[in-house]
C-alpha cells in the first residue's frame, strides 16, 4: 500500500506565504495603476471640458439656460472620461491604451470646434485670425461646392428663408469641417504607414482598446474584425451624404434650429 505522506510544516509555511504574497501583490500593483491612470484621466477631463465651454464662452450669450445645460453636459463629459480612463478596463471609449489616436480624434474634434468659434464670434471682435480662417472656409467651400457634393447637400437642406450672408456662413463652416478632418485623415495614413501604429507601442491589447468587441460571440476573430472596418470605412465615405438628407428629414417632425442664432 502507498503511504501519504504530509508535508512537512516548512514547506507548508512556505508555500503558504508564497500564495499570500502574490495575492496582495497584485492588489498593490492594481491599486497603483489605478493611481497612475487618475492624473492623465483628470487632464483628459479638463480638455474635454474646455472644449465643451468653449463655444459657449466665445460666442455671444444666449441666456443662463444655455449656460446650465453647457455647465452639465460639461461636468457629465468629465465624470465619463475619469471613470472610462482611470478604471482596469473600459467600457466604451476605444482604443484607451493604443496612443496616440484618440488623442488625434480629439485633437481635431477640438480644433473644428474652436476654429469655427473664432470665425462665428462676435464680429465687432474680428481681428486677424478670425479673417484668416474665414478666408480659408470661404475658399474650401466654394472649390468643393459642386453638384451632388456634401457641402451643396448641406445648402440644400438649410431652410428655404435663410439670408444668402447665413449660406456664406453654412459653406465657411463646411469648409473648414472638411479641411481639419482631412487633415487629421491625412495624419492617421502617416501614422499607419510610418509609424505602423498600433503595433510600435508594443503588444494590442483587444480586451482594453476594443471593449465593445466580444471574441467569444463566434466565428474568426479576424475575419469579423476585418468585417467591421469595412463597414466602419463605408460609413465614413458615407456619413457626409447622409448627414444633411437625415438634416431634411428631422425638419418635418421637429422645429429647426435657427441659424441666425450664434
Amino acid at each position: 500500500m502507498s503511504i501519504i505522506r504530509q508535508p512537512d510544516a516548512q514547506a507548508q509555511d512556505h508555500n503558504g506565504t508564497r500564495t499570500r504574497h502574490r495575492i496582495a501583490s497584485d492588489r498593490i500593483e492594481g491599486t497603483v495603476a489605478v493611481f497612475s491612470r487618475l492624473p492623465g484621466a483628470l487632464a483628459r477631463a479638463a480638455l474635454v471640458v474646455l472644449m465643451i465651454v468653449t463655444p459657449s464662452a466665445m460666442l455671444p450669450t444666449t441666456g443662463s439656460d444655455g449656460a446650465q445645460i453647457v455647465a452639465f453636459v460639461a461636468i457629465f463629459a468629465a465624470i465619463f472620461t475619469i471613470v472610462e480612463y482611470s478604471a482596469s478596463s473600459p467600457s466604451l471609449i476605444e482604443f484607451r491604451s493604443a496612443p496616440p489616436f484618440n488623442r488625434l480624434r480629439f485633437g481635431a474634434l477640438f480644433a473644428t470646434v474652436v476654429t469655427l468659434s473664432v470665425v462665428f464670434r462676435d464680429p465687432d471682435q474680428a481681428n486677424t485670425i478670425t479673417r484668416f480662417f474665414q478666408l480659408i472656409g470661404e475658399r474650401i467651400g466654394g472649390s468643393i461646392d459642386f453638384p451632388y457634393s456634401p457641402v451643396r447637400l448641406m445648402l440644400l437642406a438649410m431652410p428655404a428663408d435663410m439670408t444668402v450672408a447665413q449660406l456664406e456662413n453654412v459653406r465657411t463652416a463646411v469648409g473648414l469641417s472638411y479641411l481639419i478632418s482631412l487633415s487629421s485623415l491625412a495624419m492617421f495614413v502617416l501614422l499607419l504607414r510610418l509609424r505602423g501604429w498600433p503595433r510600435h507601442a508594443g503588444a494590442f491589447n483587444v480586451w482594453v482598446n476594443l471593449p465593445t468587441f466580444d471574441p467569444t460571440a463566434g466565428g474568426d476573430v479576424v475575419a469579423r474584425l476585418n468585417r467591421d472596418s469595412q463597414i466602419n470605412l463605408i460609413l465614413g465615405f458615407l456619413l457626409p451624404f447622409f448627414v444633411p438628407a437625415i438634416l431634411k428629414l428631422s425638419a418635418t417632425f421637429i422645429n429647426p434650429l435657427s441659424l441666425s442664432d450664434p
